[in-house]
């Protein structure tokens, strides 16, 4: 989680050693374009590009999040090089960066921002030198993407920032389209088919619950993978049972963006019930989530690794809960509000392609909802005891309809402002 916050270091900043001995690294800026004349007060707000240093070249994943506005930045424990800033003076949006062990060989960077701001674009580059960084450009939330209204990256005569390294970016060498998809940053969607093994979930008409929800899983798992924007999870992709609690902590080992269960409902009323459900956790078992978070952070919300970072940082875990207490509290409610945000899109779109309950956003307490980590939706396809719908279900017309719908939503998700995460 946020592990991270407690270390805090500006400027030259290395993993490991002392600044003397440690490789050399790229150089570290932050850079602000200058607006254009002509253009709208909207666009006056500026783009910023903050560049890191690094001893080499390493995967990494940057996100911008909301409530505090921020931007996060997860790579490798390597030797790296930070901007340093007056935190009493911001640099275009940003106002304060914070960087330390998020977990045993990864760090996280804190990027305070002024506002809610999107990544608009992220890479790793080499400097005059030969020598690596990772340039990222934020701009605000609901401003245009590039336009008009940006000239390019202001030196640092224009901004009169003493020792800040600012410069304009440097061109990009040609990259083929293949090659950059390969290389970026794919949230991690976790798909978790419902039952399996011994425990068959709900039977009618034919329809057996765990085979019709894997099927559709594998053909959700496959549009999801063809558009090569996401990379997929599947808790079962066999006729295998998983226990409840082994599911969520799949997805929570595997740093989760998404959590969706799949399931077909049953009802008692026979097929007079129809129609799509999307579950999401309940408001009170939530705030319970939360209220927890808050009073026994490192216990009930940290895992194992990120605890025992806390622990390497201070002998004096007490010195510590209070900020990782807030720090969980914020996080289980930013995930309680997006989990809403991504519900609503869900039913959007399925509704597009599929018949719904007459109130099909609904609420419980799953147990494979009681995540802390990121949104979870559990997804009623249909009821198995409604003839067209079990028909539905076995249908692969219906299924590659319907996953679509869902494919959109989750494309719709990634794409609002504050949720996104860059390409």
């Amino acid at each position: 989680m946020a592990a991270a916050l407690l270390c805090a270091v500006t400027g030259a900043a290395s993993a490991a050693g002392s600044a003397a001995d440690a490789p050399k690294t790229g150089k570290s800026q932050i850079a602000i374009a200058n607006p254009s004349p002509d253009a709208d007060s909207r666009s006056k707000v500026l783009r910023t590009r903050f560049v890191v240093g690094l001893e080499r070249k390493v995967d990494y994943r940057v996100f911008a999040i909301a409530n505090p506005n921020r931007v996060v930045i997860e790579l490798p424990d390597v030797t790296m090089q930070l901007p340093a800033i007056d935190e009493n003076k911001p640099v275009g949006l940003v106002r304060a960066v914070r960087a330390g062990l998020a977990a045993p060989g990864t760090t996280r960077i804190v990027i305070g921002v002024t506002q809610p701001v999107v990544v608009e674009s992220s890479a790793i580059e080499q400097d005059d030198k030969g020598l690596s960084r990772l340039a990222i450009v934020i701009r605000p939330a609901g401003s245009p993407m590039g336009g008009p209204g940006m000239k390019g990256f202001a030196e640092p005569s224009a901004l009169g920032a003493a020792g800040l390294q600012l410069q304009p970016p440097l061109p990009r060498p040609a990259v083929k389209p293949t090659e950059r998809a390969a290389k970026a940053f794919k949230p991690i969607i976790v798909l978790d088919p419902g039952h399996g093994g011994y425990d068959s979930g709900a039977v009618k008409f034919g329809t057996v619950e765990k085979n019709v929800v894997l099927a559709f899983s594998l053909v959700l798992r496959d549009l999801l993978e063809k558009t090569g924007r996401y990379k997929v999870l599947m808790t079962r992709n066999d006729d295998t049972f998983i226990p409840l609690d082994d599911r969520t902590k799949y997805a929570e080992r595997n740093r989760a963006n998404i959590f969706i269960a799949i399931h077909a409902d049953y009802s008692d009323q026979g097929s007079r019930a129809r129609g799509a459900t999307i579950y999401t956790l309940r408001d009170g078992v939530a705030k319970n989530l939360e209220r927890s978070a808050k009073g026994n952070a490192a216990e009930n919300v940290l895992s194992a690794e990120e605890i025992d970072t806390v622990r390497k940082v201070s002998d004096d875990v007490s010195a510590v809960r209070g900020i990782l207490a807030d720090l969980a509290e914020r996080d289980v409610e930013m995930t309680h509000e997006r989990t809403g945000m991504f519900a609503k899109t869900v039913i959007e779109n399925m509704g597009e392609s599929t018949p719904m309950r007459n109130e099909p956003d609904q609420q419980a307490a799953f147990r494979v909802l009681k995540t802390a980590q990121f949104p979870s939706v559990l997804i009623e396809l249909a009821y198995v005891t409604n003839k067209q719908d079990a028909s539905n279900l076995q249908s692969d017309g219906w299924r590659g309809k319907v996953a679509q719908s869902i494919v959109s939503a989750i494309d719709n998700y990634f794409s609002h402002e504050i949720a996104r995460l860059p390409f």
